[in-house]
């Protein structure tokens, strides 16, 4: 098969997808290193990618343009010539995007929506074995005589922010010597949210039982519910033991906080991905999704706490506002005990 001279990726959103797509990003340049790649991406996540040493170019989509600022973009990708496409993302825009720009192949991921919306529907599960996203998204290169490598995932960050970043965390007491705990304690939908309650309660466990701190993560949608856990474990400590940074840091700034945790307590959310990507120990806790759809931590040192054998799982391959069923068991069943004998089994 004739090698490509000039590779378009297109994956628009969202945290976590981005940060998965880095592995095929690696090994593709590895297997064409003198191809440019260029990425399609939306705005608010192209800092992900920003410094990847692995990308020739960034397009940055932003969403608020509609269909204006799509038919722009593909005016600009047509002069450039691809001779292949990969389209992992297959949504309406990015078909869009791709056609009729000339390129000599076009390969588009397999996101297997027949088996996973017959787990969801009938709980029928058709899948053989559970496949991490990052290896779907290798999956449509296979041809070329792409493999993954192996190495996980990957964050670039340049030396003045990591070193800026960590000048402010040290003057908030934090830093490396110390038992650090991060907390990720929110998703984009709620279900995929574990109690905040417990949260508060495993922080207080852990500050009482093992003299840790608490790390709070988040964006500015997580304020409150950070706030919350944070204002519980400290007003029961009766001292600072947790320090809430959610809505204060960039997706880059989280991922430099994440270095200083001996470990990560997180949803299924795009700070578990990030968390992995740095290569730190995580202890995931899934509700209503399930690890066939891909999205589980990638790593050696990585537990995933989930109810297995609910007769409504997963309802959700994203999660939702509510539980359909109304008794959210998938969450409310994973006790604070659970989680701390597995930090506990890879860290402490």
């Amino acid at each position: 098969m004739i090698a490509p001279q000039k590779i378009l990726i297109i994956r628009f959103s969202s945290i976590g997808d981005i940060v998965l797509a880095t592995a095929l990003l690696r090994v593709l340049h590895k297997r064409f290193p003198t191809s440019p790649i260029d990425f399609v991406v939306r705005k608010e996540y192209t800092e992900l990618i920003r410094n990847n040493k692995n990308l020739n170019c960034i397009y940055e989509f932003d969403a608020k343009t509609g269909f204006f600022g799509l038919r722009k973009l593909k005016s600009q990708l047509r002069v450039e010539h691809y001779d292949l496409i990969v389209d992992i993302h297959n949504s309406l825009r990015s078909r869009y995007l791709r056609w009729l720009l000339g390129a000599n192949d076009v390969v588009v991921i397999c996101k297997r929506i027949f088996a996973r919306t017959m787990l969801i529907r009938l709980k029928k599960n058709l899948y053989r074995n559970a496949i991490s996203v990052a290896d779907r998204y290798i999956e449509p290169v296979q041809k070329y005589g792409v493999a993954n490598d192996g190495k996980g995932l990957e964050i670039f960050i340049p030396d003045e922010l990591r070193s800026h970043t960590l000048s402010n965390m040290k003057n908030l007491g934090i830093n490396k010597s110390s038992t650090i705990i991060g907390f990720c304690p929110s998703a984009k939908h709620t279900t995929k949210c574990w109690p905040k309650e417990r949260f508060a309660e495993l922080g207080i466990r852990l500050v009482k039982e093992n003299n840790a701190k608490i790390l709070l993560l988040g964006g500015t949608a997580d304020i409150e519910r950070c706030l919350d856990i944070a204002d519980a474990i400290n007003n029961a400590t009766r001292k600072e033991n947790a320090i809430d940074l959610s809505g204060e840091l960039s997706l880059l700034e989280n991922a430099i906080a994440m270095e200083a945790c001996t470990l990560i307590v997180t949803n299924d959310s795009g700070l578990m991905h990030i968390a992995t990507a740095m290569k730190k120990k995580v202890v995931a806790i899934f509700g209503p999704t399930v690890r066939e759809f891909g999205f589980f931590p990638i790593g050696k040192e990585q537990v995933v706490l989930e109810r297995n054998g609910l007769y409504c799982r997963p309802c959700s391959h994203i999660g939702g506002k509510i539980c359909p069923e109304g008794h959210f068991r998938c969450m409310k069943e994973i006790q604070v005990e659970e989680v701390i004998k597995s930090i506990l089994a890879i860290s402490l």
